[in-house]
This record gives structure tokens, sequence and C-alpha cells, in this order.
């Protein structure tokens, strides 16, 4: 079973959760039926942190997270996002944060999601319409009206969540953290400083890491098919990184998956925060395989030869070929 962690403004959360977006389309098609199976895996191994958020599937990720627990809510911790406004597009889209817009996106997300409060509530990125200040704000009066217990940030920088947090206490941060993406710590300092966790989203690389990716076969349907770290030169080159942690996997006798995921457990104490991962998947026995990574401590020559890998990258991680 998985263990709890610590975050900040006194939430505590299962040591691993589930990313739940790859149930509504952004890797392919997904079962209904499949997803609610690994969601309800995911709960009765103790991996109650189920993360979505508004722009997943325009809304039926909540939708399908909510009818998942519906008999089983207080056995979990639901994690929405608000922020990215696609009604113009995919190409023209906006990260709102008025105060107008927070408040509307929130009674959204607990309708589809049928609950009558959100755990963690983040803004997806930072604003760009309005000052962070009012965009927090609107997001503190959430949690005084009981609508919201904890709040989030994603992908804030240093300076945008000492302000966030000069408004609210912020619990979390959610970042993109893994063996090939290290942005988060940079700002680790300030997170330990302000006593903000860290949910790192992506720590098997969207599946690269595992080496069970089949590049040649994703579809354009697929976020994978475009992005410059799978395709081309970049997407060979990256290909001496999956074959690393395969080789740590095999003396270690684990699964190159779990062994991602143990590295990133690493490194909160290094970097002197929390670390929750939230690896997602569409298959209960995929959960099973990550759940181990929590019991898995890395030898110091697995952990120098995994470390290095960072600086083999190729692509930057939100290109596109």
């Amino acid at each position: 079973m998985v263990t709890a962690t610590k975050m900040g403004d006194g939430l505590v959360l299962s040591s691993m959760g589930l990313g739940c977006m790859g149930m509504s389309g952004t890797y392919g098609t997904a079962s209904w039926e499949r997803s609610i199976a690994t969601i309800h895996r995911a709960i009765d191994l103790g991996v109650t942190l189920l993360d979505t958020a508004d722009v997943y599937g325009l809304g039926h990720n909540e939708v399908l997270v909510g009818r998942a627990v519906h008999d089983r809510r207080e056995r979990v911790t639901i994690a929405t996002k608000f922020g990215i406004d696609r009604r113009l597009g995919h190409d023209n889209q906006v990260i709102r944060g008025d105060a107008a817009y927070v408040k509307a996106c929130c009674e959204a997300s607990l309708l589809r999601l049928g609950i009558d409060e959100i755990d963690i509530y983040y803004i997806h990125r930072p604003p760009e319409n309005v000052p962070i200040e009012e965009t927090i704000g609107a997001m503190s009066e959430l949690v005084a009206a009981g609508k919201v217990r904890h709040l989030g940030v994603s992908e804030f920088s240093s300076e945008q969540l000492r302000r966030a947090c000069a408004v609210h206490p912020i619990a979390v941060m959610e970042s993109e953290y893994s063996l090939w993406t290290r942005d988060p710590e940079a700002i680790a300092p300030v997170m330990a400083e302000l006593g903000v966790g860290l949910v790192a989203f992506a720590p098997l690389g969207r599946g690269f890491l595992t080496g069970a990716v089949d590049r040649s076969a994703l579809k354009p349907g697929d976020f994978r098919f475009r992005n410059a770290r799978f395709a081309g030169t970049a997407g060979d080159a990256n290909e001496a990184i999956v074959r690393a942690v395969q080789l740590v996997a095999g003396e270690l006798e684990l699964s190159p998956a779990t062994i991602a995921l143990a590295w990133v457990y690493e490194q909160s104490e290094r970097l002197g925060i929390p670390i929750v991962v939230i690896p997602g998947t569409t298959r209960p026995e995929r959960v099973v395989e990550n759940e181990a990574a929590t019991h898995v401590k890395l030898p110091p020559e697995a952990l120098a030869a995994l470390d290095p890998l960072a600086g083999l990258v190729q692509g930057e991680r939100y290109g596109t070929r």
C-alpha cells in the first residue's frame, strides 16, 4: 500500500497519485470501462490522489472521475484545474484567471465531478489576462465559501509562486518532473522556503522512459505524435536515455517504469521538498507496476547512472516536429 506524504498548508496526500488525462483522448482512444477499473484498482492500492482538469476531453475527464468515485468519495483526494480557455480553438487558447471566470469554472467542475468540494484546485498555468493576485484572490474566496479545500498552481516561476503565496497559502505546485525534465529543481529552494510541495506530472516522460512506446505507431490524435522529443532524429537520440534506464532496471530486476518513478522519489531529500508523483495510465496492471516504485530505494550506483541522463535529451518538451 502507498504511504502518505505531507505537503503544504496541512495537506496530506498518497505518495503516488493517478494522472487521469490519458483517459480522455490525449494519447489516443481509451475505454471508459477500463479507465473506471483503473481508478478503482488505484484506490484499492492506496493511490488515492486523482488528478484531472476541466480541459481534459473538454469536461469528459471530470465526468469520468466523478462517476468512478461516486460511491467512494471519502477515500479519494480529487484535484482538478482551470484556466485553459480554448473556446476560440486550440491554437488560440488563452490562460485566463479573471475572478468571474475562476468562479464559473469551479461551479462547472463541481457539477461535472458530482461533488460539493474540490480537494485541490489548481490554476493550470500562470494567468495571461490578469495579475496573479486577482486569480489567487478569487480562488481564496472559493476556499472561504467551502467549495475548495486547498489551492495549487502549475508550472509557476519562483517570482510567480511568491506572489501567489502572498495572497493565500499554496499547498502544492504541479510541474513536469522526470529523468529527462528537471525544470522544477531551479524553483525548489523557493518551494522549500514557502512550504509548497511538488506534484510531479509526466514522471515517466509520457511513457517514453518505460521503453514501451512504439514511436512509429503513434497516431495524429495522440499528443506525442507531433511532440519533438518523440519525433525524427531527436526521438532517435533520446532512445539512448531509454536504454540507460533499461540497463539499470535489468541490473536491479525491476521494470523501467519502477526505476524512473523511484528516481523522482529519491530527489525529495536532495531538493528539500515533499514530492508526490502522478503517473498516468488507463490500465489497472500499470497501476500495480507503478505502485511498486513507492517501496524502492535506488542504490548509489544506480543514481550515478541515471542522474546525467537529462543532459542527453533532445527536443523541447512541448515542441512540435
